[in-house]
């Protein structure tokens, strides 16, 4: 049965898109280029470290304008906050500043690894959560960890693959095999991936989505690198939703008794 990608959606509180690739805004040698690479790309999501940027610069150095928010629903990221009441902070400032309440929540415990708190973290979710903000946490690949961000009331949980920036990859495909089956909310997996069979293999997990920014922002061809990306989630998509065959410690052939003679 041929599949159809026109229905085949990726839902977040309520929102439907067609893309399951988000995408970074970080890093670009120019903001023309991240418009391009954002296109490229087709992905439909774009988060923003409010922290990191003059949302009040003019035309030509303020990010906003090179964002489509007609195309693209904008994510703000509170990246470069260490504790719950620096990223509650921020997302005030955040839903302040760009009329939104859909917020990415970075709670980072160590500067070198860049590694989720978790405890900061689910402070954090529990608070924006009752103040109305359509939460999509970062997170470990902990399974534990992430059930506990959905009782939070998370739309959705981003463990990681790998550090943030590292190009690693999925590192643990299992716990995140993990994460996947036992959560109720989507799953994006966030951070680490480097080259597009990463973000394949992400969704060939049957992850909902994949994030991603330094992968193309930094790479040698941003512009190719985002429509490999854009390519590779739809593919790694359909593999996963097409069933792959069991896998075996023996070998079958594909045409049994061909080219036998009587």
């Amino acid at each position: 049965m041929k599949r159809d990608e026109g229905t085949d959606r990726l839902e977040i509180a309520g929102k439907r898109f067609a893309s399951r690739l988000l995408i970074g805004t970080g890093g670009y040698s120019s903001f023309a280029e991240m418009e391009a690479c954002h296109l490229a790309s087709g992905a439909e999501i774009a988060t923003l470290a409010v922290g990191r940027h003059d949302l009040k610069a003019q035309a030509a150095d303020n990010v906003l304008k090179h964002i489509d928010r007609s195309r693209i629903t904008l994510l703000p990221n509170t990246a470069g906050a260490y504790t719950a009441g620096e990223a509650v902070r921020l997302a005030r400032l955040a839903r302040e500043a760009l009329g939104t309440e859909w917020v990415k929540l970075e709670v980072l415990g160590n500067p070198t690894t860049l590694w989720p708190d978790v405890a900061e973290t689910l402070e954090a979710c529990r608070i924006l959560v009752r103040e109305g903000f359509v939460v999509l946490p970062y997170t470990t690949d902990d399974l534990v960890v992430a059930k506990r961000l959905e009782d939070e009331g998370a739309a959705a949980v981003m463990p990681l693959g790998s550090m943030i920036g590292s190009g690693l990859g999925v590192l643990n495909p299992v716990t995140l095999g993990l994460i996947i089956q036992a959560a109720k909310v989507p799953v994006i997996v966030d951070a680490g991936v480097g080259q597009a069979s990463d973000a394949a293999l992400a969704m060939e997990l049957g992850a909902d989505g994949v994030l991603l920014n330094s992968a193309v922002a930094l790479c040698q061809d941003p512009l190719s690198m985002a429509q490999a990306m854009g390519l590779a989630v739809r593919a790694g998509r359909l593999s996963f939703l097409s069933g792959r065959i069991a896998k075996k410690t023996y070998a079958t052939p594909s045409s049994p008794g061909a080219g036998l003679q009587g």
